[in-house]
């Protein structure tokens, strides 16, 4: 078992930068593609980006790309999402999820470990 949990979430201004952190415990991130997802009111569920497992490669959402970038830390079991140039459209909660298939996958159903979310509201 893996289990998730976010932080970093908070209120800013457009323009602003946030960067929000997924803490593992149970189990190490080893093998596990790890990604980045966000839910705005009223709004579906959509990709963020996703970081794999090896070889380690970045896909990006064409809305935050440029804006985004992910790292993870795997001695520390930590993924990151470090957030520029924020916009009031990225105002969402945002949930980290593992999937061990290891693949930079973009499709949600492939993740089987999730966070609760995290709070991101971007002011204009």
């Amino acid at each position: 078992q893996v289990q998730l949990v976010e932080s970093g979430g908070d209120l800013v201004q457009a323009g602003g930068s946030l960067r929000l952190s997924c803490a593992a415990s149970g189990r190490t991130f080893s093998g596990y593609a790890l990604g980045w997802f966000r839910q705005a009111p009223g709004k579906e569920r959509e990709f963020v980006g996703v970081i794999s497992w090896r070889p380690s490669i970045t896909v990006y959402a064409d809305s935050v790309k440029g804006r985004f970038t992910i790292a993870r830390d795997n001695a520390k079991n930590t993924l990151y999402l470090q957030m520029n140039s924020l916009k009031p459209e990225d105002t969402a909660v945002y949930y980290c999820a593992a999937g061990g298939h290891g693949v930079a996958s973009m499709n949600s159903r492939e993740y089987e470990y999730w966070g609760q979310g995290t709070q991101v509201t971007v002011s204009s």
